[in-house]
């Protein structure tokens, strides 16, 4: 389907034109999507708009939060049922795959199909639970598809497939609390989301060895007179800045100063520089803003490319950052205001909180570990990550806010056994978890796996965990270091060897936690745990299935992915 676009005898200012020409062009992947038509020949266009959309003299409006691209969907798309009742959902269980949960889910509105294509984890770390992240889609909210990390580009193709079948999203009017924030639990807790706290970084410091090929940041922010509440499990948001090297790189692709004032995506008015360092998503690429990079460009490769992108199957541009697709058009002159309008938001990150509030009473700490990749033959940094390892010092603020579990905390019997898993990072609320037990002067005993590369640089919070081994709060603790040897051991192997103690736990009521990553981690010590209920409990696979499931049914085994 052409393009249509504004010809240059229009009476508009080249910035004007940009603006119409994305609009243009987003409406008519819109109108391709639902069937519809639009003209490409816009020559018998002679006289700009007054009023309305455009504004005076036929400009863009100066401060609105819609995208270019919302007021032609809103022409295709369907209304959207952006309710979601309370109470379990049958397709709300990680043990399902994606395709067994869409079945379930099948003709029960966009929402609730949106909400079964995810991971069904509530890990929230795309900054959502998943009821939360299926109704911002749903009401127009959120424009990326791709933030659901546990289900990956699983997730994202489904998300988008469940979008383009029902002709687009009709953004409506729904409640903040539903829509744009994790609930926060009921009670003293003045902060949210919507409403976060500015914390101090008081400590931060590298746990890891200098010879490590890792960096794990622990931190810890100021709470003092904030009367900010948690409780051990859960989980701290924080509101991260994009890298200022990328903004900058994006600043020289978009031939702009950053001095510019745009509307950002929230729909306030801001310099462009500050927009996209502290409000924007410059991970994710929405086909509007390819769409208006290929009508902002007269570079026929350039423009094929990029429609390209758009055509095929969502992966290629599922890797792309807005760096990489702003590169495919370097002859592009795109216009600043739209450009920032195609943008999403920058969105929380979510760490499970490594401290308790009994032990530390003015503070919370994190355990944060720096993520970097290379593709295509650039560095990638985590967003958040990185600006606790290398962009902020002690001094500097933080806007957090805390993210309830809803069953990741400690037993409510204090002489229930735990047994926890978790490597890594995946140590963070274990360490919470003791600080408590130890401050209750809890009598259960208490059994920690942890796991990582290599014992002499990254046995995280080694000198504590030695500590109350020597006080007898810690139980018993099994290490796994990877790669202290030449077979690889993980702390699922940790716990087949002792398999046998491990089951004995569990008959006398040992709770069963497990905090970590969830692509790999977490489903092989799933799998362990199973084979050591059929091998040490005499029963058969199916047996040993309802077992752990009655684990599950009874709160007593819960796991913190992600």
């Amino acid at each position: 389907m052409p393009i249509p676009s504004i010809p240059d005898s229009a009476p508009f200012t080249p910035e004007q034109r940009a603006w119409l020409n994305g609009f243009l062009a987003a409406w008519a992947g819109v109108a391709e999507q639902s069937g519809s038509r639009l003209p490409s020949d816009l020559t018998g266009l002679k006289e700009a708009p007054r009023n309305g959309a455009g504004g005076a003299n036929g400009a863009p409006p100066k401060k609105s939060a819609a995208k270019p691209v919302e007021p032609a969907a809103e022409s295709a798309a369907v209304a959207v049922d952006t309710s979601l009742d309370d109470g379990d959902f049958a397709w709300h269980d990680p043990n399902l795959d994606i395709e067994e949960r869409m079945k379930l889910a099948e003709g029960q509105g966009v929402t609730k199909n949106l909400m079964a294509a995810m991971a069904q984890l509530d890990c929230g770390a795309c900054g959502y639970m998943c009821d939360t992240y299926a109704i911002a889609i749903a009401s127009g909210k959120e424009k990326s598809t791709a933030l659901c990390t546990p289900g990956g580009k699983e997730t994202a193709k489904m998300l988008k497939k469940v979008v383009k079948d029902n002709g687009g999203i009709k953004p409506a009017p729904v409640s903040d609390a539903k829509a744009t924030a994790v609930a926060v639990a009921d009670g003293p807790i003045p902060y949210s989301r919507a409403k976060p706290y500015r914390a101090r970084v008081n400590t931060l410091y590298n746990l890891n060895g200098e010879e490590s090929a890792k960096h794990t940041c622990h931190v810890e922010l100021d709470l003092a007179g904030s009367d900010i509440s948690f409780r051990v499990g859960d989980s701290l948001g924080a509101f991260p800045t994009n890298c200022p090297d990328l903004v900058d790189e994006i600043l020289f692709a978009l031939k702009a100063h950053g001095t510019e004032h745009v509307t950002a995506c929230d729909g306030v008015e801001a310099p462009l520089r500050e927009a996209l360092t502290v409000k924007s998503n410059l991970k994710h690429v929405g086909e509007d803003l390819v769409r208006l990079i290929a009508s902002s460009t007269s570079d026929f490769d350039e423009k094929q490319r990029l429609r390209d992108l758009v055509d095929g199957d969502g992966d290629e541009l599922d890797d792309m950052d807005v760096l990489d697709v702003l590169r495919l058009a370097p002859s592009a002159r795109i216009s600043k205001g739209a450009f920032s309008l195609t943008l999403g938001s920058l969105a929380p990150r979510l760490y499970s909180i490594a401290s308790s509030l009994r032990a530390h009473p003015d503070s919370v700490h994190l355990t944060i570990a720096k993520v970097t990749t290379m593709l295509g033959g650039r560095e990638r940094k985590g967003v958040a990550s990185t600006m606790f390892t290398d962009r902020i010092g002690v001094g500097d603020t933080v806007r957090v806010f805390v993210q309830p579990s809803a069953d990741f905390t400690l037993p409510s019997n204090s002489n229930a056994p735990m047994i926890m898993v978790g490597p890594g990072t995946g140590i963070a609320p274990f360490r919470a978890f003791l600080q408590e037990r130890k401050a209750l002067k809890a009598r259960g005993k208490n059994w920690l796996f942890f796991g990582d590369q290599h014992e002499a640089t990254d046995f995280l919070y080694k000198g504590e965990l030695t500590e109350m081994q020597e006080q007898g709060l810690l139980t018993k603790l099994s290490t796994a270091f990877s790669r202290d040897q030449e077979e690889k051991i993980y702390v699922q192997q940790r716990m087949r060897e002792e398999g046998a103690e491990l089951y004995n736990w569990l008959e006398e009521g040992a709770w069963f936690f497990v905090c970590g990553d969830a692509k790999r981690m977490a489903g092989d010590v799933d799998r362990a745990l199973h084979e050591i209920v059929a091998e040490h409990g005499g029963m058969s696979p199916e047996d040993a299935k309802k077992y752990v499931t009655n684990l599950r049914k009874t709160h007593r085994y819960v796991r913190d992915v992600y």
